[in-house]
């Protein structure tokens, strides 16, 4: 699943690409990919632009030109945007297959400007959701996320706030939107490394010191991978179609049995709450 620093390179490139169209049609193939009326859904984007795209977590948030509208769209595991005009096919998401023609059976909404170019949201699983709602559902979808490491507020106060009386494992808290929106799996094992804390370690036994560490590691470690495009694997694109330049910063995530580059010793990988966790048993304490 893309998590923060991937939706936002996302957000970044679709940003470049589709503000200020003119939406002139829209085809719902899947009637899961969203919620309502396929008519309503059609009706409410027919005809206006798209006024700004924002994000909270991973989930991305186009302001519609309609006053008090928004289309949500979250790509799940397998989702993928891709804009294509007459000299530029570019997909952010997942990379499933090869892209060789659009539409194509993974393509279950479609949406097309007035410039003659679309707008295509792929998902090979189909877990992927689109919707449309106004600014009350918007806020109120919004306030279920957590503190954001890339927003003014988090604070070292509101930081702190997360983790206090928490008794649950630290990755497993890290992971949790509801309390910080927009870490997953890979960012999580190289938050604790950075921080030098074991992710098994109770939340409530890290000490102050240790927590600075935490969350300093957070805030300097998703900007870096903004900047790079965030992380590639064997499925993740980066809304201009390049594959993201963090994987090479990589420390922990991905190098079980690789030397730590930090102290020599082997990187380890063991599951917490059924996630592959990689850690230094040397340097993470």
């Amino acid at each position: 699943m893309p998590e923060l620093p991937e939706v936002e390179t996302i957000r970044q490139g679709l940003a470049r690409k589709i503000l200020h169209k003119s939406i002139v049609a829209v085809e719902v193939r899947k009637k899961r990919m969203i919620f309502g009326r396929i008519s309503d859904f059609i009706r409410s984007l027919r005809g206006v632009h798209i006024a700004g795209i924002d994000r909270v977590g991973k989930l991305l948030i186009f302001k519609l030109s309609q006053k008090d509208r928004y289309l949500l769209v979250h790509l799940k595991m397998t989702g993928q945007l891709i804009y294509q005009d007459k000299k530029t096919l570019i997909a952010g998401g997942h990379n499933f297959p090869k892209i060789e023609k659009l539409p194509n059976k993974y393509s279950h909404i479609i949406i097309k400007f007035r410039d003659g170019s679309h707008l295509y949201f792929n998902d090979l699983r189909q877990f992927g959701y689109a919707r449309i709602v106004g600014e009350q559902e918007k806020n109120k979808i919004r306030a279920k996320f957590g503190l954001e490491p890339l927003s003014p507020e988090f604070t070292w106060v509101n930081f702190q706030k997360v983790f206090s009386a928490k008794k649950t494992k630290l990755k497993a808290l890290l992971l949790n939107q509801q309390h910080l929106a927009g870490i997953g799996n890979i960012y999580a094992d190289e938050i604790c490394w950075s921080a030098k804390i074991l992710p098994w370690r109770p939340a409530h036994k890290i000490s102050p010191a240790e927590l600075k560490n935490l969350f300093n590691s957070s805030k300097i470690i998703l900007a870096r991978a903004i900047a790079r495009g965030g992380t590639t694997f064997s499925d993740y694109r980066t809304a201009e179609g390049r594959p993201g330049g963090y994987r090479r910063q990589l420390k922990v995530y991905g190098r079980h049995n690789l030397k730590c580059v930090r102290c020599g010793r082997l990187i380890l990988k063991k599951k917490i709450n059924g996630r592959g966790t990689h850690y230094c048993a040397h340097c993470q304490k």
